[in-house]
């Protein structure tokens, strides 16, 4: 039987039945990542990592299992990595045959949010489902490495992560939730070209790197936003020594205006952003007042909230964000 190209799949998270015509289905989810809480190069060893930042917004992927065919169809056509993946797992489970596989995103791509590696993900567990077993973190992440650097959005917490080498670098847990108010730059970035085109780092930084890996360790286990914070707008401003950040400054003003925890950033993308504790008595009026101000600025403005403790990570499950009316015709609210 041959997979036509557009076939679309509805099923709960992880579920996969049998269907009249000896298809199997089911579907995966993962999330995306808001930039990073921390992006560099450590001394001695000159190791990339990154500490993931992960964002309540989601990529699903659907796929219907065909034993008795051999090709493999994706839409949308231009996801082709998602087809290499789901052919690995396909391997790896130890089934043949071929399949369709849609995915649907709700993470904007060449952002810097993680959208491919949530893709990537989200495959590896709907064929999972489809074949009714289920993959761990560190096999999706096997699959991953043979297909290009990544996040770390296979494992349901923060991490720290050596993205280019696809390895587990420390697994740190949950903070409480924050609110991103954001602002996009414009444009788009390939994270793979950037990657080979990124100014090395000097030696200075990278002994600052790991100082402030080891500080945002601590201060993630031990939900300290205000560190958090610090650690997150430092990192962005190293980032600007690298790539232009054109809006930095104005986020940086802002932050300290509405009474901001600090700035996270993109580092291989084009989102900056101001961070908020969720749960601050003052959430609304903060948020407001600084979307107002972010949409004086060229291009889009957002808001998003991260995953925290309690959150269901991959389910798609997530609570609701108090989100001001709209200030502005470019302004919009992803993950509200």
């Amino acid at each position: 039987m041959e997979a036509t190209p557009r076939t679309v799949l509805s099923e709960t998270d992880g579920a996969a039945r049998g269907t009249t015509d000896g298809a199997a289905r089911g579907t995966g989810r993962a999330f995306g990542t808001f930039g990073e809480l921390l992006q560099g190069v450590l001394p001695g060893s000159d190791r990339h990592f990154m500490v993931t930042f992960p964002v309540a917004a989601w990529s699903t992927a659907s796929f219907q299992h065909f034993p008795d065919s051999s090709g493999l169809v994706v839409w949308p056509p231009h996801k082709r990595k998602a087809l290499r993946i789901a052919r690995l797992a396909l391997a790896a489970a130890g089934h043949g045959g071929g399949g369709v596989l849609e995915l649907d995103s709700e993470l904007p791509e060449g952002k810097g949010m993680a959208s491919s590696s949530a893709d990537l993900v989200a495959t590896a567990r709907a064929v999972a489902a489809a074949l009714g077993t289920a993959f761990d973190a560190p096999t999706i992440e096997s699959f991953l490495r043979e297909i290009e650097p990544t996040d770390g959005v296979m494992y349901d917490e923060i991490v720290a992560y050596y993205h280019r080498e696809a390895e587990l670098r420390e697994a740190l847990g949950a903070l409480p939730p924050l609110v991103i108010v954001a602002h996009d730059e414009g444009g788009q970035v390939d994270t793979i070209v950037h990657n080979r085109a990124a100014k090395p780092a000097g030696e200075a930084e990278k002994r600052e790197y790991a100082r402030l890996l080891d500080r945002l360790c601590d201060a993630v286990r031990a939900g300290d936003l205000t560190t958090v914070g610090q650690i997150a707008t430092r990192s962005a401003q190293l980032n600007a020594r690298l790539r232009p950040r054109r809006r930095l400054p104005e986020l940086e003003r802002i932050s300290a205006a509405t009474g901001g925890l600090g700035v996270v950033c993109a580092h291989s993308g084009t989102v900056l952003g101001i961070l908020y504790a969720a749960d601050d008595p003052a959430l609304e009026t903060k948020v407001a007042a600084a979307r107002a101000a972010c949409a004086e600025l060229p291009g889009a403005t957002s808001v998003h909230r991260s995953l925290g403790t309690g959150d269901a990570w991959h389910s798609g499950a997530r609570r609701s964000v108090p989100v001001p009316a709209r200030s502005s015709h470019t302004d919009r609210a992803w993950g509200a």
